[in-house]
């Protein structure tokens, strides 16, 4: 059994090619969660583009506007949303995700989820520092999971 906060191993995938997409809305976030992500895909082998989005509800739209250029073999969403005042952090979250998970069934891509969803800018900080929780490594670490598996089945068929 894993303890809680135990990384999972990297994939090594030289040559895979991962496109990070970065909602920088709240940017001191953003920075430590792309620090993770860009960490894990060299530890991989990977190569790494990446593009930056308004916030948290466009990062499905571009990855589905990436994923149609068949450039990449996975992607890795970036942003965090606080709780505000409003129903509108509600919204956001749960479009974002949605969003994101339908693109990965339907269109059958590899989606590292790395959008934090918190209450304070403190919980946030504790969740994307590389030395602490580092959800962007981890949120890359998934991505080049499933793209490995992808290629399993693509080449066994099984």
């Amino acid at each position: 059994m894993k303890d809680v906060g135990e990384k999972q191993p990297v994939a090594k995938l030289p040559g895979a090619r991962l496109l990070l997409v970065v909602a920088p809305y709240y940017r001191d976030i953003a920075d430590h969660l792309q620090r993770g992500a860009e960490t894990v895909a060299a530890e991989a082998g990977a190569t790494l583009d990446r593009v930056f989005v308004p916030g948290a509800f466009e990062i499905p739209g571009a990855i589905a506007h990436a994923a149609r250029t068949g450039a990449y073999d996975g992607f890795v969403a970036l942003g965090c949303v606080v709780r505000g005042e409003t129903s509108h952090y509600d919204y956001v979250c749960g479009e974002s995700a949605r969003g994101l998970m339908d693109l990965s069934i339907r269109e059958e891509l590899a989606i590292g989820y790395g959008v934090l969803t918190v209450e304070t800018i403190a919980q946030a900080e504790e969740r994307a520092k590389t030395d602490r929780g580092d959800k962007g490594g981890e949120a890359t670490r998934a991505c080049l999971a499933m793209i490995a598996l992808k290629r399993r089945f693509a080449e066994t068929g099984r």
